[in-house]
């Protein structure tokens, strides 16, 4: 087996995180689960193309013995037994990780996926943190000399790393000549070089587990969790992991899911806006059954989505995991106190009702909005940790309910479209530059929100649905002279006339390509085409 690495980032801890040792034991896991891997992911173009067929999805009657049993997943540790507020972000820069362990949430999601461009800079930078902050010691400087450095005064966020989804590749790190699986690399970096410190604190290691479709990829994920403790000689069992429920073959296996993954896990996650992406995707050419309205007008009340929180939340409780909540997007602005205001009530809102449904924490994207969760879970959790205990036997979902897109209200509009096209657009744009995470409108976009942006329209022009608000057909055409015209609003915001050129340009040309309609240009994942369009200059970044 022949390890090759691209280029060193200049990252000043790039040669000790990409060490013969740490390289090995990647090699070691590329060599025993790439395989297996490849095959899921081909498992998955099977079952899409299967519902595709029939329109729809069911649970497996195979799998009943599962959902029926009396078993329960591994109890939590004492560091995640509380976590009622959840800061999300990438783990690189330095400030921004500081931040987040500051910020008096309960957890970090470090995430190396869908807020994190994954250039080889971003990958190792983030790992370099990621070290430092198991130990205590990050810190960060800005080029002014204001200095950054963990607060003592309180507890620190508990991390929990989000490795790439199985789809993602490794472009800088090959093995016999071959890009190596990207979550192999970021669980293999961070596991190798800090599982003995964290699991020695009690710290340690956890992980998000994201994208997944189905429980034999939760089994994949257990069994690279046992020969990795293993190689390393840490106890069987150290490792805690919560998988996001993103994707819409993954609300039909929560208990088969967390069955395979039992030894480790420690919940689900109501992953909102990558799982009506993957509706729109298993579903993109079912009819108008699952055309889906404009993004803005897609709430968690609508019953698919009720239907989809009420079974996650009774199917953690029942197997001893918690029930994550999902990303409230809006966030504050701190120069117009009117935006704020309404941030703040949205968030209340929003984490108001997963309180009162059962769940056990839940998602923010801003330092500022974590009083907020904490004192609407606060009210409901008391000084219980968690509440568990609360087993919603009332619940009963079935799967026309999880499938009911055409009871969400609201309406498809050219308006949609166009802040569709903007958002695909301007976050694609940031993403080529480096940036995985943005504020766009007073909205946090990360992949998954521009994810529903394009394929939204990929599905209307397929479909040729008709706009309410002007009554035109939603074609080819007319999308793209919108694009164009959104393409020409963005220049105008846009400072710098070559970052357009080099970022802004090639951006809206791939979405121009996947909102086509036609099935030839509908990517599985739009960071797949904006990964193989990350320059060497920009992957070195």
């Amino acid at each position: 087996m022949t390890i090759t690495v691209t280029h060193y980032p200049a990252v000043a801890q790039a040669q000790e995180i990409l060490s013969a040792e740490a390289l090995a034991f990647v090699g070691k896991l590329h060599e025993k689960f790439a395989s297996t891997r490849d095959s899921l992911l081909e498992a998955r173009g099977v079952a899409r193309a299967e519902a595709a067929r029939t329109g729809t999805l069911d649970f497996d009657p195979a799998t009943a013995e599962i959902r029926n049993g009396d078993w329960k997943v591994a109890p939590a540790p004492a560091a995640l037994q509380d976590r009622r507020v959840e800061i999300t972000g990438p783990a690189t820069p330095a400030k921004m990780a500081i931040n987040a362990l500051n910020s008096g949430a309960k957890v970090w999601l470090a995430d190396l996926e869908d807020a994190s461009t994954p250039t080889w800079h971003n990958v190792i930078d983030a790992l370099a943190n990621l070290g430092d902050a198991a130990r205590g010691t990050l810190k960060f400087v800005s080029p002014e000399g204001k200095e950054y450095a963990l607060r003592t005064d309180a507890p620190l966020a508990t991390v929990v790393v989000r490795p790439r989804g199985w789809h993602m590749q490794e472009a800088n790190l090959l093995i016999n000549g071959e890009a190596t699986v990207g979550a192999l690399v970021d669980f293999g970096l961070h596991f190798f070089h800090n599982a003995k410190v964290l699991s020695e604190s009690g710290q340690g290691p956890f992980y998000y587990l994201p994208k997944m479709e189905s429980a034999l990829e939760s089994r994949l994920w257990n069994d690279v969790f046992a020969f990795a403790e293993a190689e390393l000689g840490i106890e069987h069992g150290t490792i805690r992991a919560t998988m996001l429920i993103e994707t819409i073959p993954a609300a039909f296996q929560m208990d088969e899911m967390l069955f395979e993954l039992r030894d480790y896990a420690s919940g689900l996650n109501a992953g909102r806006w990558d799982y009506l992406f993957s509706i729109i995707k298993y579903f993109r050419e079912a009819g108008e059954k699952f055309i889906m309205p404009d993004r803005a007008d897609v709430a968690m009340t609508a019953p698919m989505m009720r239907a989809y929180t009420e079974l996650l939340v009774q199917t953690c409780h029942k197997r001893g995991a918690f029930a994550m909540g999902g990303m409230a997007a809006v966030i504050p602005n701190r120069r117009e106190p009117e935006v704020t205001a309404a941030a703040f009530d949205k968030v209340r809102n929003d984490k108001t009702r997963e309180a009162n449904d059962g769940f056990d924490g839940s998602w923010v994207a801003h330092p500022d909005l974590v009083s907020i969760c904490k004192d609407v879970f606060d009210s409901v959790l008391g000084e219980k940790p968690n509440q568990v205990d609360r087993q919603r036997p009332e619940v009963s979902v079935t799967a026309d309910q999880l499938l009911d897109v055409a009871s969400a209200p609201g309406s498809v509009t050219e308006a949609g479209v166009n802040a569709n096209l903007y958002v695909a657009v301007a976050y694609t744009a940031v993403w080529l530059s480096g940036t995985g995470a943005v504020a766009i409108h007073n909205l946090m976009e990360d992949a998954a929100t521009a994810e529903i942006s394009r394929s939204q329209i990929w599905q209307q022009i397929n479909n040729k649905v008709v706009a309410a608000d002007t009554g035109n057909t939603i074609t080819a055409e007319l999308v793209s002279k919108a694009l164009a015209v959104q393409v020409e609003k963005l220049r105008g915001e846009v400072d710098n006339a070559a970052e357009f050129e080099k970022f802004y340009v090639p951006a809206a040309a791939l979405i121009g390509r996947l909102v086509s309609g036609r099935e030839e240009d509908f990517e599985d994942f739009l960071t797949l085409p904006a990964y193989r369009l990350l320059s060497t200059e920009l992957v070195a970044k």
